[in-house]
């Protein structure tokens, strides 16, 4: 199993405990499947076109949502049959069930519980590239390098932080239906709320519209750079999660 490789990448030192949790349960899993693993700092950006480092300079989310393709297609060149990226922030919190599917590439799910200016939950359902996998001659990753490419180059304005991930993405799946690892989750603040408080409408939600049991998820870090929950929340969240059920 040596010839699948999975990464992960974040800046050192890590900025909360909680990272580590999620870091250390991507290793066991890599180690009880024989997966080689790889961790990577902000090396991950030299493979970047110095003028896109220039363009993204002050967003560094668009600059490693490219980084990661090119890492990925570079470690694809170097010999890995398949190569999977999960974000820092990812935990897999029962490794028995995450297994990855026998496909050519996959995304992951985003299940996004939130409230709305009238202050009623609303579900947004896409997908994301907190969890990307990808084998050796699949159709999708060159169209999606050159296309993120293109997009960056001849962009002349400002640029939301997910314009060549989750929302390139969405917007091919929306129209290409693109295969996706269902148990890959993503949680927001809401629902990581639910989860520590041991129920509640946004989970019922979330699992409501998810179209299988979530066996791993992001955990959002970005959430907490906003302050949207805290670190504490998430130390919590990261303890209660290998017990938690998110069957559908």
């Amino acid at each position: 199993m040596h010839n699948i490789l999975v990464i992960q990448s974040h800046r050192t030192p890590l900025p909360y405990l909680w990272i580590q949790a999620c870091i250390n349960s991507v290793q066991d899993w890599c180690n009880t499947n024989g997966y080689k693993y790889q961790f990577i700092d902000d090396r991950l950006f030299e493979l970047l076109p110095d003028e896109i480092v220039w363009k993204t300079r002050h967003q560094k989310v668009i600059a490693t949502d490219l980084a990661r393709i090119l890492l990925i297609k570079k470690s694809l060149n170097d010999g890995y049959k398949r190569v999977i990226w999960l974000d820092s922030d990812f935990m897999i919190f029962n490794p028995a069930e995450f297994i990855i599917p026998d496909l050519s590439y996959a995304v992951g799910r985003e299940v996004w519980v939130q409230k709305d200016k009238h202050d009623n939950l609303k579900v947004y359902k896409k997908v994301h590239n907190a969890f990307l996998m990808f084998s050796e001659n699949n159709s999708f990753l060159d169209f999606y390098i050159e296309t993120a490419l293109r997009l960056l180059m001849n962009n002349q304005g400002t640029m939301p932080p997910q314009f060549i991930g989750p929302k390139l993405l969405t917007a091919l799946h929306n129209v290409a239906c693109l295969p996706v690892m269902e148990g890959a989750g993503m949680l927001s603040p809401l629902v990581v709320k639910d989860i520590i408080a041991g129920g509640g409408v946004a989970l019922d939600l979330f699992k409501q519209h998810s179209n299988e049991k979530i066996t791993g998820a992001n955990l959002c870090i970005s959430s907490c750079h906003r302050q949207e929950i805290f670190e504490k929340e998430m130390d919590n969240l990261v303890s209660i999660l290998p017990s938690v059920n998110l069957t559908v």
